[in-house]
């Protein structure tokens, strides 16, 4: 079998498998994406080793998760970010600094040098905004103030991650660059501002501008173009690819094809987002964890990770009420991609060894798995009237009544 074959196999298995995964988690009433990891980790090496991660299956995974952010931007709204700019930036920044302390000092309390303690923090300050955005869209609470204020604080935790990653890969080259650092903060706040202002103005001025192209009969293909570029142009500022693809989504979402769009994007979404969820769940490493101190390490890791991030969130949070604090916290606790990206850099550059990515990953499957059973019962909790929030209940949307009919003459 020729190495093309052997790939569409492989992606054959991967999806079939994760849909698996999907239907029987369906069946339970649990969240299915935990269903398509877990499927991930029965084909990938792991287990049945069917599924090999390289260079072609990692493509779909990585095609998977911008399609999922571009999705979720289409439905989120600027205005609605920045009523909780306050919010998410409290959550963000807290949900930062405590994981961030507490990896550099468990590194540290293990021996690690301090390089080593540094990449092991930025892999615990990234949120993974994919995997509590799929939950929330999936119970309904996405466009709550809680879905909202953890949308916004996870995009501001992956643009620190990013920037706390420029530190560290400057650390493993033998010094860091105060300019560099500088730069990419500038170039990410540029990024963020001239493509949310900029482009939400051009949509506003030329609202059907998506479908203006000849080749354009429908909002498509414009819309892919853009979120390609855009999370093209976030990877060679130095960000992640996923924010560039958020940013697009809320910047065609003002378009007038926007309900036309996400009707389009959504089976498409379907097909790639299972090879993204599947993908996580192969990288787990099980030999690479029956060592006792790899143990420790995996326990101590996702322990400190868990803890900070969900205290670091829930003190951002309180203002908004004790229920609603209680979801952002534990719905900004999974790490995924992004955490996982930071430990392979870190594996890449020779700067961690192979045991300590196991125990990355680990930790970010862990932490993956462990938040979205609970997701459903604690939104229901602070959305409900009795939820104790300081501020006003979200407004529902009511649907007009039909004029009567015209009297016949």
């Amino acid at each position: 079998m020729d190495h093309a074959s052997e790939v569409l196999l492989q992606l054959f298995v991967l999806l079939l498998a994760a849909k698996i995964g999907d239907e029987i988690f369906k069946r339970l009433g649990q969240p299915t994406l935990i269903g398509e990891i877990l499927a991930g980790v029965v084909v990938g090496p792991a287990v049945l080793g069917w599924y090999e991660i390289n260079a072609e299956t990692s493509l779909f995974a990585e095609i998977g998760v911008v399609l999922l952010l571009f999705q979720i931007g289409i439905e989120t709204r600027l205005a609605d970010l920045l009523r909780v700019g306050l919010a998410a930036a409290a959550v963000g920044f807290l949900g930062v600094i405590l994981p961030l302390a507490g990896g550099l000092g468990l590194g540290l309390a293990f021996g690690f040098p301090i390089e080593v303690s540094v990449f092991l923090a930025a892999a615990m300050v990234a949120t993974s905004v994919g995997i509590t955005s799929r939950v929330l869209a999936d119970v309904g609470a996405l466009g709550t103030k809680s879905g909202r204020i953890i949308l916004g604080a996870a995009i501001i935790d992956d643009i620190l991650a990013m920037i706390i990653l420029a530190i560290a890969t400057g650390m493993a080259a033998g010094g860091v660059s105060v300019e560099r650092i500088g730069i990419l903060m500038l170039l990410a706040v540029a990024f963020v501002v001239i493509v949310v202002v900029g482009g939400r103005g051009v949509l506003r001025r030329r609202p059907a501008i998506l479908t203006a192209p000849e080749f354009a009969r429908t909002p498509f293909l414009p819309g892919m173009i853009i979120m390609l570029g855009l999370a093209a142009l976030a990877t060679t500022i130095g960000l992640a690819a996923i924010i560039g693809a958020f940013l697009a989504g809320m910047v065609v979402g003002e378009s007038s094809e926007r309900h036309a769009l996400e009707g389009e994007v959504a089976p498409v979404a379907a097909f790639f987002t299972p090879f993204f969820f599947g993908a996580i769940g192969a990288q787990v490493d099980l030999a690479g964890l029956w060592d006792t101190s790899a143990l420790l390490l995996l326990a101590s890791v996702t322990a400190v990770a868990i803890a900070t991030k969900f205290i670091g969130s829930f003190v951002g949070a309180m203002a908004i009420g004790i229920r609603r604090a209680a979801l952002v916290g534990w719905g900004m606790v999974p790490r995924g991609e992004v955490g996982i990206v930071v430990a392979g850099l870190g594996l890449q550059l020779g700067v961690i060894e192979g045991s300590i990515y196991s125990v990355v990953v680990g930790m970010a499957i862990i932490t993956t798995l462990l938040v979205p059973p609970a997701i459903p019962w604690l939104a229901g909790r602070a959305e409900s009237p009795s939820s104790g929030a300081r501020t006003p209940p979200e407004p529902i949307a009511v649907r007009a009544r039909p004029d009567p009919p015209e009297p016949s003459a």
